[in-house]
């Protein structure tokens, strides 16, 4: 595969767009993944309010970047549309970095990603990271019916030529000759090679996104900043991250290894109350591996619920990686993990049914830190 270009900002996380600046006490810069989830009895419009209040949330107490990230045909997962959410993001935030955690690149045009995460950046400039991941992002037959395809596998094994393609539709350096060599992305770069052309010289960042090696080595041998799904494959991740780093090749974007890491965590002012919001996520997950996606269901029912022995082993592994409890307790945890993965940053999904929880997660990590604008 051709070599990573450009791709550094002067704006947002540590000056070149990818490292982060820790704040407050934290051991490593802090950020949110958010899935826009949607509750029993809450509307779609109000997750995504929620999202705002998330976002703007964590730019006042100094969280490095809001991600949010491709999902489809899950009632509870208000984000299929990323770069959607991200523009109606930065209408409301001004210095947060914005970003897809991730676009699942297999189920789109490479052109089509550069042109919106163009025109992400024309929205909010120096401040937008485009993630990418080659998983769907959701099950096979939704998949196939994104890519009009059922020869999903092929998408998948595409995903470095796809890479290289969308890399170079966002630099605007297809070679004389090549096919696209004529076609341009905009807004980009060729505004500015027109008449009177001024364009920013800034373009989004391109992060690979993963939960196995495949694109931990990808990303190592390119250059490129990794983000690791701590949150739901912990088992791989020391793996992946050490593979990382040992495949890193220095490039135009990075001279040393960033990754950051998923991280589930949900602190709320006492220990039952904690556990009550996080057993709301289990119960949902138990339903998607089961075949029975729906709305996360409320504390109350989730209490009620009768789990059965396999689903009960489930949700004990499942709430084991979950990091949860009072606000020192989450921070002991989150520290913990930072130590031993090494990992650069921590990005934090904090899954409850209702907007109030999840906000108020939010707020208590911030504290426990002693993040910027806390009262």
């Amino acid at each position: 595969m051709d070599e990573i270009r450009g791709g550094n900002t002067g704006d947002g996380t540590g000056g070149d767009g990818i490292r982060g600046t820790a704040a407050g006490s934290a051991p490593v810069p802090l950020s949110v993944l958010d899935l826009v989830t949607v509750g029993q009895g809450r509307t779609a419009t109000q997750a995504l309010r929620t999202g705002v209040e998330i976002a703007k949330l964590a730019e006042s107490r100094g969280f490095g970047r809001y991600w949010v990230a491709e999902h489809h045909s899950m009632p509870g997962v208000a984000s299929s549309s990323p770069a959607v959410i991200l523009a109606h993001i930065a209408a409301h935030t001004e210095r947060i970095r914005l970003g897809s955690g991730g676009v699942m690149l297999p189920n789109h045009a490479p052109l089509v990603i550069a042109e919106q995460f163009g025109t992400l950046e024309a929205m909010a400039p120096g401040r937008v990271d485009l993630g990418l991941g080659r998983a769907p992002g959701t099950d096979g037959a939704t998949a196939a019916a994104l890519r009009r395809s059922d020869r999903l596998n092929e998408g998948a094994d595409d995903f470095p030529q796809q890479l290289s393609e969308l890399i170079r539709f966002l630099d605007d350096d297809f070679p004389d000759g090549h096919p696209y060599a004529r076609i341009h992305a905009v807004p980009g770069p060729v505004q500015a090679t027109a008449p009177g052309g001024v364009q920013s010289a800034h373009r989004p960042p391109v992060w690979l996104l993963g939960s196995s090696g495949f694109s931990a080595r990808l990303a190592g041998t390119l250059g490129l900043p990794f983000a690791f799904a701590h949150h739901f494959s912990a088992q791989n991740t020391i793996p992946a991250l050490d593979l990382y780093r040992s495949s890193f090749r220095p490039s135009t974007v990075l001279d040393t290894p960033y990754a950051l890491i998923g991280v589930s965590a949900l602190a709320a002012d006492d220990e039952a109350e904690a556990r009550r919001q996080v057993l709301t996520g289990a119960l949902s997950m138990v339903r998607l591996r089961t075949g029975r996606p729906g709305l996360i269901p409320s504390p109350e029912e989730a209490a009620a619920y009768d789990f059965s022995p396999m689903e009960r082993e489930f949700v004990d592994g499942w709430l084991s990686n979950v990091i949860h409890g009072t606000p020192d307790e989450v921070r002991t945890g989150l520290d913990d993990l930072a130590k031993r993965t090494g990992a650069d940053e921590l990005m934090i999904t904090a899954n409850a049914h209702g907007g109030d929880a999840r906000l108020r997660s939010y707020e208590l990590i911030a504290d426990a830190y002693g993040l910027p604008g806390g009262a």
